[in-house]
């Protein structure tokens, strides 16, 4: 079996945690179900902004409301700062860019 410390010794990575974020990075692209999964957990125990979640997630800020709501997590609307606005505005104009070619 590979480990982390054989792509570090074969020099494809400078540590043994880029190996872990990367490996991450691609089973979050490959699996939406653990992204979803992931948005609503960090959403639900960090004080993570509806808008990031669904950026997260991969999902419209609707669709992440309807799926807080699927799974019994009541979404908190509005921002509560203008500090928390402005990172809810960066984090939908992330995902729309992210959305075009």
């Amino acid at each position: 079996m590979v480990d982390t410390r054989t792509f570090v010794d074969a020099r494809l990575y400078e540590s043994e945690e880029a190996v872990i974020q990367d490996a991450l990075r691609h089973l979050l692209r490959a699996r939406p179900d653990l992204r979803v999964s992931l948005a609503v957990h960090r959403y639900q125990m960090e004080d993570m902004s509806l808008a990031k979640a669904a950026s997260l997630a991969g999902v419209s800020w609707a669709q992440m409301c309807d799926i807080l709501l699927e799974r019994g997590v009541q979404p908190r609307l509005g921002p509560e700062s203008i500090e928390e606005a402005a990172q809810e505005v960066q984090a939908l104009r992330d995902h729309v860019a992210e959305q075009q070619p």
